[in-house]
């Protein structure tokens, strides 16, 4: 299949292919190695855990204070 024919089908049609697409990536086996500046980025953040330095926040949290920002007024917090 080529973008040629993807382009050529529905809305509907490219999500049932995209979502077998991931089914069949889900049940595969074969391990694909993470980028090599994710995984810095992932070391980054176990060290600042480890380390005490690191900050959570709570999603009930965020939506409350993005809630309170004026510019969020528009959009759906759900």
């Amino acid at each position: 299949m080529n973008t040629f024919e993807i382009n050529k089908m529905t809305t509907t049609e490219r999500l049932e292919t995209m979502e077998a697409i991931w089914d069949s990536l889900v049940r595969d086996e074969t391990e694909i190695d993470m980028p090599g500046w994710h995984r810095d980025i992932l070391d980054e953040r176990r060290l600042r855990i480890e380390r005490g330095e690191a900050t959570f926040f709570s999603l009930t949290n965020e939506r409350s204070a993005l809630s309170n920002c004026p510019s969020s007024s528009s959009r759906s917090l759900a």
